[in-house]
């Protein structure tokens, strides 16, 4: 009878399915028991920007008409931009198309639009070919004059995103984007950082000046920008390699491959693409960061009440078997330590299923 193996087979997964059902209460979805052990293992955390960090919803703060043919309408570059980007969800599509539709523009319907792996779009439009994209595609690939970089450096400096408009050969338009940082993004990055040894990164592809602004918002140890989704990867596993053990929290269809390559896939449930929590391992319904130093406490509470329901089951078994070795145990005796063990180390599991919240960081 004391050699029935009960209470050591379900000292696990009760104080698993336990710690994911408080998970569940309080808006996480953790995709299984695995990823809940990994998270009490974390060292480094990487985020994405925007839609992570911030809100995900940017607005066109500048409009730069920088056309020199003299034949272009007033606000042609948007209406150009807005029909390529028309056919993307990302958030700065989405700007560019609310700018439009707020200005009574006629968006016409773009062709051949084609994505631009993480900086932007192209595609035609009434004929002509228009590339919507970043300031660093347009240094790699379309001269432009040291005005146009002027404007795009001063816009920068702002903390804005920075969007050039290709008209043909010419570039016609720039625009300047803002975004807001997310609410509890910095107490949640302290939070974090409370817990113990964690480290955390900002992975991106903005550039590297609007970068360092929401990263001195937020309290963020080191940041990588201007990044392109392979990028991202490569960076998720370089840090891998530096701190053996990472989560990657990000929204986007770009964040995708980085939460994949990640040891623990994050990603935001109401702002987040289908593709990103399609791939993500753990999913904030919410959207609240604060989330992440709860389960990362939750997680390492687990881990104790799995080990001490373990340690209590050996223990138990351990004692009965002196005590048969001994002629001192009975039947009756085994059967109830059996139970008993079983009955203990259940109800020890169960209590991860209530609603705490972490208060201190006395865990790390």
């Amino acid at each position: 009878v004391i050699a029935c193996p009960c209470a050591l087979v379900i000292s696990t997964p009760v104080s698993l399915v336990s710690a994911m059902t408080n998970a569940a209460s309080h808006g996480v979805l953790i995709k299984g028991g695995r990823y809940l052990e990994v998270l009490s293992r974390v060292r480094v955390f990487a985020f994405d920007k925007t839609g992570t960090l911030t809100e995900g919803r940017p607005v066109i703060t500048d409009v730069v008409d920088v056309c020199t043919c003299g034949e272009c309408p007033e606000d042609c570059g948007l209406q150009h931009a807005a029909a390529v980007e028309a056919q993307s969800s990302h958030p700065l599509a989405r700007a560019l198309l609310a700018e439009a539709q707020a200005r009574g523009i006629a968006v016409p319907r773009a062709q051949d639009v084609t994505v631009l792996n993480g900086r932007g779009m192209e595609g035609a439009v009434n004929g002509a070919a228009v590339t919507v994209a970043s300031h660093v595609h347009f240094d790699q690939y379309f001269p432009h004059s040291e005005d146009v970089c002027r404007l795009a450096d001063e816009l920068a400096a702002q903390g804005k995103t920075v969007i050039l408009v290709r008209h043909d050969d010419e570039v016609c338009a720039l625009f300047g984007v803002a975004d807001t940082l997310r609410p509890g993004s910095r107490q949640a990055i302290a939070d974090l950082k409370t817990l113990g040894d964690i480290h955390t990164v900002m992975l991106t592809g903005d550039n590297p000046i609007v970068a360092q602004a929401i990263a001195h918002q937020v309290g963020m140890d080191e940041v990588r920008a201007d990044l392109l989704p392979e990028e991202k990867v490569a960076a998720v596993a370089e840090l891998a390699e530096r701190y053996q053990v990472v989560a990657m929290v990000g929204d986007g269809v770009n964040d995708a491959p980085a939460l994949a390559q990640a040891d623990v896939g994050i990603a935001m449930g109401g702002a987040g693409s289908a593709q990103a929590m399609e791939t993500a391992d753990v999913v904030l319904m919410g959207d609240d960061l604060s989330q992440l130093p709860f389960i990362v406490h939750l997680s390492r509470k687990t881990k104790r009440v799995i080990a001490a329901n373990i340690a209590l089951a050996l223990a138990v078994k351990a004692a009965v078997f002196v005590l048969a070795a001994a002629g001192l145990a009975t039947l009756w005796m085994a059967i109830a330590a059996d139970v008993g063990a079983a009955v203990v180390v259940i109800l020890n599991g169960m209590r991860l299923r209530g609603r705490f919240r972490p208060e201190s960081s006395s865990d790390a």
